[in-house]
């Protein structure tokens, strides 16, 4: 029996059946304590955007280490990576001139996000305005204001209630944002919460103008757009840096974290658009919010090297290509009985929703039978969101994997 307790599992079939135990990873492929190979359908948890094994980011981090872990970038401090960092992430914001806060991850960021949206409110004389929105399926962290936010029922189960100011919508539909303007009155609401595309909740892309609606509505009637980019951001959307950008969101804030620095070490972002950082930035106003770990050193040296990899090997350009070669590869399973549909076509993601969710677990281990490391999402999808450098022969044999697994 092992000690780790392991997160959003079964403890007593862990126990059971063992932990399935990744030892070493290389470009779109981990290993286990075996040496077997697996084709990583997932990139870790959506975050290995550049691939496992860069020894690159590792020895910047290590020379970083040598230097100074980290320090504090609370008060007046600062630590040059870290400044270096925000500069770099301000140039490719969706919105110029936005400001960047650094969180220790994405859950961090989406807390960080819903707490400034208030606070916004509050410092320019619209305190009522409080009630925090997200949508059915949706999934922002395991903070609590992230899983009050989530469409995920049971993440919220057996909590209570967690944060009465959060409302929940149709993932699909901009009028159910209309309506619950109706019933509680624009006046009210601090800020409505969007995944681009919905990824832990079971990889559903955004209907066509989907979007570009609910980014309508929030201008009309005085709502904050907080695109959550945790998953999305760094190229996951495909030959853009984020889904903001190529659908011209133009978001209040933006949570981001995962490909920041593709999992190498820990860290998350908000980008704060300048409208809403100016209350802050006059002088005599404290935002009483940071986190220890946040701006940490070593891996804002992390996300430096990172960004310089997906620029200098054009992986944004790469996960284009991943986008027409998922959809291509893996849309003919739809035809097979125990798939319902595939979901593909936007970006590098793409999810195979099996017909009986209950087949889900089972499945995972039939998959990784055939050499492919993947996961259930939402209700029995199973996750595809490989490293930007998987070749189209691996999708190749992933599809194939797949077609062995379903039988």
């Amino acid at each position: 029996m092992s000690a780790l307790w392991h997160g959003f599992a079964d403890m007593g079939a862990v126990e059971r059946d063992g932990a399935f135990v990744i030892a070493r990873g290389e470009g779109a492929y981990v290993y286990d304590q075996s040496g077997a190979r697996y084709l990583d359908a997932t990139a870790g948890l959506w975050f290995a955007n550049v691939g496992h094994g860069r020894a690159e980011i590792a020895d910047a981090v290590a020379a970083q280490l040598r230097e100074i872990a980290h320090y504090s970038n609370f008060g007046d401090l600062a630590e040059p990576p870290t400044r270096e960092l925000a500069e770099r992430l301000a140039a490719i914001a969706p919105v110029p001139g936005s400001k960047i806060f650094f969180t220790s991850g994405g859950s961090d960021a989406i807390d960080t996000a819903a707490k400034l949206a208030r606070r916004y409110w509050h410092q320019v004389g619209r305190p009522e305005k409080t009630i925090v929105v997200g949508r059915e399926r949706a999934y922002h962290g395991m903070h609590v204001a992230g899983t009050a936010l989530a469409g995920l029922p049971l993440n919220r189960e057996g909590y209570g209630e967690l944060m009465p100011d959060a409302r929940t919508v149709a993932w699909d539909d901009a009028k159910a944002l209309l309506a619950l303007i109706e019933e509680v009155g624009a006046e009210h609401i601090a800020a409505f919460f969007c995944e681009p595309i919905i990824g832990a909740g079971g990889v559903y892309l955004p209907p066509e103008g989907y979007l570009g609606e609910v980014r309508h509505i929030c201008d009309e009637y005085e709502i904050l757009f907080v695109a959550d980019e945790v998953v999305t951001g760094f190229g996951r959307i495909g030959g853009s840096w984020f889904a903001s950008s190529r659908f011209d969101l133009r978001p209040d804030l933006m949570t981001t974290a995962k490909g920041l620095t593709s999992g190498y070490l820990p860290m998350g972002a908000v980008f704060v658009a300048p409208e809403l950082a100016e209350p802050f930035f006059g002088g005599g106003v404290w935002w009483r919010h940071g986190y220890t770990y946040g701006g940490h050193a070593a891996s804002a040296v992390a996300a430096l090297v990172n960004l310089d990899i997906l620029e200098r090997e054009n992986l944004l350009a790469e996960a284009a290509r991943l986008e027409r070669t998922l959809h291509e590869k893996l849309a003919p399973l739809a035809e097979h009985p125990r798939v319902a549909e595939v979901r593909s076509g936007l970006g590098a993601v793409a999810a195979v929703q099996l017909a009986d969710p209950s087949e889900a677990p089972a499945f995972v281990k039939e998959l990784r039978a055939q050499g492919v490391s993947s996961r259930a999402a939402g209700q029995g999808a199973m996750q595809v969101s490989p490293p930007f450098v998987m070749t189209d022969a691996q999708v190749d044999d992933l599809a194939a994997a797949f077609t062995r697994a379903l039988g």
